[in-house]
């Protein structure tokens, strides 16, 4: 049911009953290299392409995911999927090889929550059993998009992110042991004016505490409520500015109980980490793998996930546009 301005208060409680993340060699080096069920050690994969090797970690992650859960191909209603590519064609094409009924859904940087958000409500309003999430990027197929050519040899500034090269895929089904997905708070598109691509941080921390506010108010919620609370992927500056915004929206937060996939995702050891991830994949592999794990281990028992999306295209860049930015929340629970 709705709940509040912006909220979904999930009353049969959709179950996570399969999980899987696949990833990339730069993320194989890195501190969640354990969580991944699957790990490539090139970027093509075998693929004559990147787009193509995007669409294969997509597919793998999709397939190892429904295995996870017991089923078969032919057991899942929906498939809910986007990515960073013109037209999403990674999840298109991944919906091609599924040949399942498919919903194509763009939110940048938050698809992975935005589409969560939207397979629960499926499933708890009964309009489908087992739905399908997932999402997808690849460093080389994104920055050739929306900025340069890694043969180009760019410069980058510090506030720049590494696009994780990665795929993250759950299933949800209407019973089942696993984490189950309570509430969602759909966010609002926020645009500061913010017109640098190599400092998506900046432009989407505004987005994220807007819709943490959003969701304290509409569910009477506090910090309190929650083990941890997970943004998308601000990196390093987008962290620091969301630390310094809570208190002008009167939001009390432990400094320890907030902590971001940007920065998670990569060790601050490795080379041209810059300011951490970004990309589809960065808060769908941290979030389905690592945090999905914790939570089985008993480690935590409720997170509130808010991944963040920018919504530039390259179009709207070279037209000199501001980034408008959007940030979509998943309350999770778990109890061993």
């Amino acid at each position: 049911m709705k709940q509040g301005s912006q909220s979904w208060v999930f009353t049969n409680c959709p179950v996570i009953v399969g999980a899987a993340v696949v990833g990339g060699p730069r993320e194989a080096r890195g501190p969640l290299a354990e969580d991944f069920d699957l790990l490539h050690d090139d970027l093509l994969f075998g693929e004559k392409t990147f787009e193509k090797a995007e669409k294969k970690l997509l597919e793998e992650a999709c397939e190892l995911a429904v295995q996870k859960a017991n089923l078969q191909k032919q057991d899942i209603e929906f498939f809910i999927g986007g990515d960073l590519l013109d037209q999403i064609i990674s999840s298109t094409f991944t919906g091609r090889t599924l040949s399942v009924p498919y919903l194509g859904v763009f939110g940048a940087c938050s698809t992975s929550m935005e589409s969560l958000a939207l397979g629960a409500l499926i499933v708890d309003s009964r309009f489908g059993g087992n739905v399908l999430c997932g999402t997808a990027s690849h460093y080389a197929a994104v920055e050739k998009q929306y900025r340069y050519p890694t043969e180009y040899g760019s410069q980058k500034p510090d506030t720049a992110q590494w696009t994780v090269t990665g795929a993250g895929a759950v299933v949800l089904g209407p019973t089942g042991a696993g984490p189950r997905v309570v509430s969602a708070t759909i966010g609002k598109i926020v645009d500061m004016g913010l017109k640098d691509p190599f400092n998506m941080g900046a432009a989407m921390a505004p987005a994220a505490v807007d819709t943490i506010a959003a969701h304290f108010q509409d569910l009477a919620a506090s910090p309190s409520d929650y083990d941890l609370i997970i943004t998308g992927d601000l990196g390093r500056y987008g962290h620091q500015l969301t630390l310094e915004l809570f208190p002008k929206y009167h939001i009390d937060m432990p400094e320890e109980k907030y902590v971001d996939c940007g920065m998670m995702i990569y060790s601050r050891e490795q080379p041209m980490r810059f300011a951490g991830g970004s990309g589809c994949a960065c808060s769908a592999v941290v979030v389905f793998g690592h945090i999905l794990n914790r939570m089985r281990r008993g480690e935590l028992k409720k997170v509130l996930i808010v991944a963040t999306g920018a919504l530039l295209s390259p179009l709207s860049y070279q037209q000199k546009e501001s980034i408008p930015c959007i940030a979509h929340a998943v309350a999770i629970e778990y109890t061993v």
